[in-house]
């Protein structure tokens, strides 16, 4: 044989690679399905059994949970970022502002997963996390914005839109398929309060280290928990 030949009953290069991108895509496609449908919470052999692939194929592709969340959410994390960037535009601030928080609210409520995307901090998932961090910084932009025109109220605090992700999840998890338009009106009483002037004063904000700690907690997809489903 010649140096770099191939014996010739085993298996072409470019065929195991062929393979292995149509499985990573196959995965993607099955991740997308169940963690819309399940949320976070799915199991990684769940996805597994959904895209017709062994449990170790799953953990050749995608080595931790954190991976494949990325890999599945990273246009839907483009898609929220770009709804910060739609708002900024807006020449009145609090039509953007509203504008963001309904579609924002929107897509959790059409997605399970994205739900809990963003009321989920990924510190290994680093380009997800740059994402959500410049959406963040261009909120931060917008609130302060809509305060100076006088339609947001002054104590409203950035961490806010953290817990309006929280309580929206909260509420599509709960509702499900049995009350899917619930969280419009929940969205609808949060706008509401958010308006100037206030009607009263609010408790005090929680501390953005520990909304980051709660964010963290809630992580299914913390690489350091044990997958206890391993059937695929």
């Amino acid at each position: 044989m010649t140096p770099g030949s191939r014996h010739p009953h085993g298996p072409a290069p470019q065929s195991l690679r062929s393979d292995a991108e149509r499985n990573r895509e196959r995965i993607i496609a099955a991740a997308r399905k169940v963690f819309a449908r399940d949320g976070l919470g799915a199991s990684m052999a769940s996805v597994a059994r959904e895209a017709g692939v062994g449990i170790a194929t799953m953990f050749r592709r995608f080595p931790t949970k954190e991976e494949l969340v990325a890999a599945v959410f990273a246009d839907r994390m483009d898609a929220y970022a770009d709804a910060v960037a739609v708002a900024l535009d807006d020449p009145d601030p609090w039509h953007g502002f509203v504008g963001y928080i309904e579609t924002a609210s929107a897509m959790q409520a059409a997605d399970q997963g994205f739900a809990d995307v963003l009321t989920t901090s990924f510190p290994t998932a680093k380009a997800l996390e740059v994402r959500r961090n410049e959406a963040y910084e261009g909120m931060v932009r917008l609130i302060d914005r809509a305060k100076a025109a006088g339609r947001l109220r002054e104590d409203f605090d950035p961490s806010d839109l953290v817990l309006i992700h929280m309580a929206n999840a909260g509420v599509v998890n709960a509702t499900g398929e049995a009350a899917p338009d619930a969280w419009r009106r929940v969205v609808a009483l949060f706008i509401q309060s958010f308006e100037a002037p206030a009607r009263g004063p609010l408790p005090a904000s929680p501390e953005h280290d520990a909304l980051h700690r709660a964010m963290l907690r809630t992580n299914p997809a913390d690489p350091t928990t044990p997958e206890t489903d391993t059937t695929g």
